[in-house]
């Protein structure tokens, strides 16, 4: 009779390590300027971990810089926009894109400001099946319109904002931060950034 061949051993996925995730090169930490690697450790120590975003800008520290400090003036700087209604804004312009790193990462946000994963997910999907209030609905329009079509915006856009409760301040930030996603969301799909795994489960 003949013996029964063993079944092979079923070996552990390969987990692709966040340094293999990134298309370009990149430094090692201590090639970088003490600058960028006090952020660095602050990120490491705030959050677990380095964002694949920053160390992809990290091979020109000017850039990293200038794109730091706007991320940081529009999503976190004084403004009529909350923090969630900012990251919703970022995720509704990464669905459009298809942006697989933004809608990651932001869809996180999304989750963890607002204790809501359901909500999340909504607006990675389909922010128009959400249960959003009027304000932020007409917001999230505006921001769908200049994502797909930014060459039909008219006046009338701006005043359907105006009626909904936002400031021609709020409309400037809202419209910033559209353009500020949509700039990034081409640079993550032109060298296929790829989220850190840490995103995934994040505040499910």
């Amino acid at each position: 009779m003949a013996k029964a061949k063993a079944a092979p051993k079923k070996t552990a996925p390969k987990k692709t390590t966040r340094a293999h995730a990134l298309k370009i090169p990149v430094p090692a930490r201590d090639k970088l300027d003490p600058a960028t690697q006090a952020y660095f450790a602050k990120c490491d120590e705030k959050i677990g971990f380095v964002p694949n975003v920053l160390l992809s800008y990290s091979f020109d520290q000017k850039k990293l810089r200038a794109f730091s400090e706007m991320y940081n003036e529009l999503m976190l700087g004084e403004s009529g926009l909350s923090k969630l209604e900012r990251e919703m804004i970022a995720v509704v312009v990464s669905s459009i894109n298809h942006c697989f790193y933004c809608l990651t990462a932001h869809g996180a946000a999304v989750r963890q400001i607002s204790g809501d994963p359901k909500l999340g997910e909504l607006m990675v999907m389909n922010y128009r099946a959400a249960d959003l209030a009027p304000k932020i609905r007409a917001a999230l329009d505006f921001v769908a319109k200049l994502t797909e079509t930014p060459a039909k915006m008219v006046e009338a856009d701006r005043e359907a904002l105006r009626k909904a409760g936002w400031s021609d301040r709020d409309i400037w930030d809202i419209a910033a931060t559209v353009s500020f996603y949509n700039m990034s969301n081409r640079m993550a799909a032109a060298i296929e950034m790829q989220p850190n795994d840490e995103y995934h489960g994040a505040f499910r």
